[in-house]
């Protein structure tokens, strides 16, 4: 334990929020959200890694590309932490809990081929929308309306990533 720490009771009444959803509701569902943005983080990483590191005669397409969805998956990290706590969880504290908590693989390779990394990131993507997916049916369990409604636009938007990445490695 941490010297000068207040006693996980006392931690707990100051993290807590008012809301109308059951105590299990709220851990089930932070449970969930946690998982989710620990996958977001490795996704915006991932993307942002072939980003930098993208080559070829297509760079710049790719590269821009790639900049568009790092920064529409990083938009999503704040509001997913925030939601956990809104209803009354945790979230996450530090990299150490994304990486025990992250479903998306990293890719450390030194050099991975353009369309590789393209079909990589759509892979990862489809794997975030059925993550997604899951997420929403505990909110649906647990009539957690506003969570779900914030996973059916992120479905949508990945579903776009998707669909943008299979038709640039299908179009070559």
């Amino acid at each position: 334990m941490v010297k000068n720490a207040a006693p996980p009771a006392k931690i707990a009444k100051a993290l807590a929020t008012p809301t109308d959803l059951s105590r299990d509701g709220v851990e089930e569902i932070c449970e969930e959200l946690r998982k989710l943005l620990a996958d977001v983080f490795a996704l915006y990483l991932k993307t942002k890694n072939f980003h930098w590191h993208m080559t070829g005669p297509h760079f710049r397409d790719y590269h821009l590309l790639l900049d568009e969805h790092s920064e529409q998956i990083f938009a999503m990290t704040d509001d997913i932490a925030e939601r956990a706590r809104k209803i009354g969880g945790t979230t996450l504290h530090s990299i150490g809990e994304i990486a025990r908590e992250q479903r998306i693989e990293d890719n450390n390779k030194d050099f991975v081929p353009p369309l590789d990394m393209l079909a990589e990131l759509s892979d990862d993507n489809q794997q975030l929308t059925r993550a997604m997916r899951a997420t929403h049916e505990v909110c649906d369990r647990h009539n957690d309306i506003a969570t779900a409604s914030l996973l059916e636009n992120w479905i949508d938007e990945t579903e776009r990533r998707t669909w943008f990445l299979s038709e640039t490695v299908n179009a070559r």
